[in-house]
């Protein structure tokens, strides 16, 4: 069965009110879907975007060989508040741009995305929450907020809180672009280039395991040495506007949903984080998934770190991804 094309999606939302206080003026969230609900209108599958990332970086999950691909599923890939499509402080009202953009949180992001599947489907059940990285913290924060609509749960390469070592990485790479006196507290007149490309250069640092670089594994991916990996990642950052990186992370570095919240997912739930992330780690999902009732835990056996999960990155961890959804769609 060939997969049915796509469409881009958007909802305006006025003035969101915000979990921290304040509201988001004039609100846009935007997203893909490919698909349509069925009769029984329950196959409804949601993937929040990941840092750094838009909904197509989520396209992948949708290819020949997964569970997604047949046209079985109403799928809805979603942007982020922060990332650079959906309101953002490069793309806002104008009285919040840049330095002055709001604290918006993960929980403001998935309120936004229960706004937009009410006014696009009306009330319906989600069959899966899945995503990876962010994308899987907000994963978590469906089941956890709306444990009576969601199905089924699936994050990979995250944790639903972010953890102290977690926190203690966002504040060095953050600090690094920080230090550029271009970004002159967010109120830059230009791009703080130097600032970017130190936080690309540290994230890299992070967002790979040790066994990665030992092994030369950057070569599968297209990259002669690890010079050109780093240029790579400057290049992707020095494209991307500095308040706009720092405004996601700040809404994942504010992740804490508590242990409460995490009890109360009713969702059949399959946690998968890598062996080697450096800040997702398995002992943190693994403590996390304690807490859901009947939640299993599959690690990804991959090199590649946090990398590992995502989309269409490494072909063994992506086919481990297929197969634990079909397993979880497969269920009743």
């Amino acid at each position: 069965m060939v997969q049915k094309q796509g469409f881009s999606r958007e909802i305006r939302l006025g003035d969101l009110p915000l979990k921290k206080g304040g509201v988001l003026r004039d609100a846009v969230l935007t997203g893909y879907q490919i698909g349509e609900l069925n009769g029984r209108r329950d196959n409804l599958v949601i993937v929040p975007c990941y840092y750094g990332g838009t909904y197509e970086g989520s396209l992948p999950l949708i290819g020949a060989g997964g569970p997604l691909a047949g046209g079985d599923y109403c799928v809805v890939l979603f942007d982020m508040f922060g990332n650079g499509r959906a309101s953002s402080p490069s793309r806002c009202h104008p009285s919040q741009a840049g330095h002055r953009f709001p604290l918006v949180t993960l929980d403001d992001n998935v309120e936004a995305q229960r706004r937009a599947l009410q006014a696009w489907f009306g009330d319906v059940d989600i069959a899966l929450a899945t995503g990876w990285s962010m994308g899987g913290m907000q994963s978590y924060l469906w089941a956890a907020l709306h444990p009576q609509r969601v199905r089924r749960l699936l994050p990979v390469c995250a944790t639903a809180r972010c953890w102290p070592h977690n926190r203690v990485f966002l504040d060095g790479v953050r600090s690094a672009l920080m230090a550029d006196p271009v970004y002159n507290g967010g109120d830059y007149q230009r791009p703080p280039e130097a600032g970017l490309k130190a936080f690309a250069r540290v994230y890299a640092g992070w967002a790979y395991s040790q066994a990665f670089f030992r092994q030369g594994l950057y070569r599968n991916l297209g990259f002669a040495d690890i010079d050109a990996l780093l240029r790579f990642w400057e290049q992707d950052h020095l494209a991307q506007d500095a308040n706009d990186l720092l405004a996601v992370m700040h809404a994942w570095e504010s992740a804490d949903p508590g242990d409460n919240a995490l009890e109360a997912i009713s969702a059949r739930t399959l946690v998968m984080p890598s062996r080697t992330d450096l800040y997702f780690t398995v002992e943190d999902a693994r403590h996390e998934a304690s807490l859901i009732t009947g939640a299993r835990v599959e690690v990804l056996d991959s090199d590649y770190g946090h990398a590992a999960g995502a989309p269409g990155r490494e072909p063994v961890a992506m086919a481990q991804w297929w197969r634990a959804m079909a397993g979880l769609l497969a269920a009743p």
